[in-house]
């Protein structure tokens, strides 16, 4: 791999795990949207989560799908990493005249340990089933068509990060199960417009690093 393309993948890494570590830690905070006339009720962390997916099928179309499996294991290791931050920061005793309290700092933080578990566990199956699907319709359609590889890998890991998270979280008692219904619907459709959204934006990041890695239509850097 060139000094370019090594300098481009550590960048859509870092750009990849600070979406995933970010969301993991403002996913208690929800918030009312409409958008085409439909109300959504939404985690926060929602927001930048899609940003992965997009990270992981741009790195699949560039560097293959071991490099994107290499990225997808980086990302847990980022997200325990973060964890094990949080939990010791979370046994200090604040002093009393400290602006963030220990009550305050758990009401923040509290539950990221169930965030960054389910997070983790429907991180794993939806991200390797993303890799897996992208590269069977790469592979099929013997490199063309991208958007569909794009939205229908998408499509099909979102449901099951989408199902799992809410299910896991509603298990550890941060979300009501009153909410699973609505939170899982409302969740996978907006995820689902990000998807549209983002399909442009893969083709146009897609065609920037062909021409700057000088690389023919369908290749991957080994």
């Amino acid at each position: 791999m060139s000094e370019s393309a090594n300098r481009i993948y550590l960048i859509l890494i870092s750009v990849f795990i600070t979406s995933l570590i970010v969301s993991n830690l403002i996913f208690q905070k929800f918030f009312g949207i409409t958008v085409l006339g439909i109300n959504f009720e939404l985690s926060a962390g929602i927001l930048f989560y899609p940003i992965t997916f997009l990270v992981t099928d741009l790195v699949s179309e560039i560097y293959g799908a071991k490099k994107a499996n290499q990225m997808v294991f980086i990302g847990v290791i980022a997200s325990l990493f973060c964890l094990l931050i949080v939990s010791l920061a979370n046994l200090l005793d604040a002093t009393s005249w400290s602006p963030v309290d220990n009550e305050i700092f758990k009401l923040v933080f509290g539950n990221t340990s169930l965030a960054v578990g389910a997070s983790m566990i429907a991180y794993l199956c939806a991200q390797f089933i993303d890799i897996r699907i992208y590269h069977f319709w790469k592979q099929i359609t013997n490199n063309k068509h991208m958007w569909l590889r794009n939205n229908f890998s998408t499509i099909c890991s979102q449901i099951i990060d989408t199902f799992l998270i809410i299910f896991l979280l509603c298990s550890g008692g941060a979300i009501e199960w009153s909410k699973f219904q609505s939170l899982f619907f409302q969740g996978f459709l907006f995820k689902m417009m990000i998807a549209l959204i983002d399909t442009p934006i893969i083709y146009l990041c897609t065609y920037y690093l062909r021409k700057k890695l000088n690389l023919s239509f369908g290749q991957e850097i080994k």
